[in-house]
């Protein structure tokens, strides 16, 4: 029987309308991939080839969800980062490109949880509640967005708040040999950060797994862990993470920052971040320079510190104040790293070895110490204080060097020693134990008007702490001034003076008070 030409174009359009309801139904597994392979691998990087199309930087995926950066893009491979178990990855595997660059999860749902750079949750708190990514390299806020440094960040330790002051949006460096206090530094300065709504971001990078429990007990025992964000890499996670790591916590800081939070962020420590870039470009085969580190070690912490800064109020008045964390080598600051970040940064705090063996903690050495910016924005009260104490403190280190030789030595030389070692006493203080302003300012006072010069050395501790706390009988109008007043008034320098004799007339031999 013939078909007529109407039920054949029926035929025609039932076979054309299931050839396209098929193709549709497999569209979205259809689409144009660029898949490279692995060619070699070692520890911590791959080389692939057949990816022509990938951009440096690019994120890369490999089997079981590891994910690589292009570092070397060359003509006929590319060099890759890894960020993950790598274990099982082997020549000839499968390499996808991603289309992107590296990114991490931003947002307030990050505050109190400890994460890897990648994001990832290791806290075993569930996923992280945040909607929004930010890539980890951003560009530096162009100098006209930046505002001057004006508002002092207190540390809460009375030598580094007097004598070497840090201003919200400046980088100070810490360095010092190991097991010196550094770290001890940044987490009382994140301690002393509770109600003064500042943000915290700190970054562990290729640290011992238990010096990451210890901070983060720390934090969790004083409550710190409610305004501060933790990215940890180990040292055992693959070199590229430990790269990454600062980038991520400064953008994850970033977020904060560019909607009107201060924030501080502390890189513990960058000597790691320097070393797993350097194994990763000698794997990679980059041409080595000095101590075989890559040219360009300067310009990857250059461009991840020029990042802190404040910004002018109309674009929040947000502020990042970074303080990056070094290790030298048998006191050498004139080493090829910490010359680098002294030079990029705005001031160091350093930490000798000669005092933490004597107890004098913080072990901070003042002469080696300064700050390039903090000075502007310490607070009248300090200020008023500041010159006069670091004068006297470097008089007395240099008479107690000379004394030690058995020189005899004459009335007034022996009572600058004696007010020398008063200060000393004075600056000394407790790990986890932060001054408040008022108190620190009472005791500086008595220092500089020699209160403390009738009082035994063996009762300086007992003494200090009933000065500090005769200070919080201090009226709130003179407190609120120490915040606010361009200069500290003779009158509320002759209160606080005469509080603090009252505090101390227990401790002065009779006669003396």
């Amino acid at each position: 029987m013939s078909q007529t030409p109407e039920s054949l174009q029926n035929v025609f359009d039932g076979t054309f309308t299931r050839m396209r309801e098929a193709r549709e139904a497999y569209a979205p597994q259809l689409c144009l991939r660029e898949v490279g392979t692995i060619t070699s691998i070692a520890t911590g990087i791959a080389k692939v080839s057949g990816l022509p199309g990938v951009g440096f930087d690019e994120l890369v995926e490999f089997p079981g969800d590891v994910l690589g950066i292009a570092f070397n893009v060359d003509a006929d491979e590319i060099g890759v980062v890894l960020l993950g178990a790598y274990w099982h990855l082997q020549a000839g595997d499968e390499v996808r490109r991603t289309g992107r660059v590296m990114d991490v999860a931003v947002g307030g749902g990050l505050l109190g949880r400890v994460i890897d750079p990648l994001g990832r949750p290791l806290d075993g708190k569930g996923a992280l509640a945040a909607s929004e990514r930010l890539p980890i390299e951003r560009p530096a806020a162009p100098i006209m967005d930046r505002a001057p440094v004006t508002v002092p960040l207190q540390t809460g330790l009375t030598v580094i708040d007097a004598l070497i002051p840090i201003g919200r949006g400046q980088r100070e460096l810490i360095l010092g040999d190991r097991q010196t206090g550094k770290t001890a530094i940044a987490i009382d300065t994140i301690l002393n950060q509770r109600g003064k709504d500042t943000l915290c971001v700190y970054c562990a990078i290729g640290q011992r797994a238990s010096a990451v429990a210890k901070a983060v007990a720390t934090l969790r025992e004083k409550g710190a862990m409610e305004y501060t964000v933790l990215v940890v890499t180990e040292g055992n996670d693959p070199p590229g993470l430990a790269f990454i790591a600062p980038y991520a916590a400064t953008s994850i800081a970033e977020h904060f920052m560019e909607t009107g939070r201060d924030v501080l962020i502390v890189y513990d420590d960058l000597t790691h971040h320097a070393r797993a870039y350097r194994e990763l470009s000698l794997l990679l085969r980059r041409p080595p320079g000095r101590e075989a580190f890559p040219g360009d070690i300067f310009y990857i912490h250059a461009r991840l510190l020029e990042r802190a800064t404040h910004l002018r109020p109309e674009l929040g008045g947000g502020s990042l104040t970074a303080l990056p964390v070094i290790e030298t080598e048998a006191q050498n600051i004139s080493a090829y790293i910490p010359t680098n970040l002294i030079s990029i940064t705005d001031g160091q705090i350093y930490l000798s070895p000669s005092l933490f063996e004597l107890g004098v903690l913080p072990a901070v050495d003042v002469g080696k110490s300064v700050s390039r910016v903090g000075g502007k924005a310490q607070r009248a009260a300090y200020r008023a204080v500041a010159g006069d104490l670091k004068l006297a403190y470097a008089q007395f280190e240099e008479l107690e060097t000379f004394s030690r030789f058995g020189a005899r030595l004459d009335e007034d030389t022996l009572k600058i020693i004696e007010h020398g070692r008063r200060i000393r006493a004075c600056l000394k203080q407790p790990q986890s134990s932060p001054v408040s302003v008022p108190a620190q300012i009472a005791v500086l006072l008595a220092l500089t008007a020699g209160l403390f010069d009738g009082v035994s050395p063996d009762q300086m501790n007992d003494a200090e702490s009933a000065v500090r706390e005769a200070a919080t009988n201090l009226p709130d109008e003179v407190v609120a001034r120490f915040d606010t007043a361009d200069k500290l008034s003779d009158e509320d320098r002759a209160m606080v003076i005469q509080i603090a004799r009252n505090a101390l007339e227990g401790f002065l031999p009779k006669g003396k008070s």
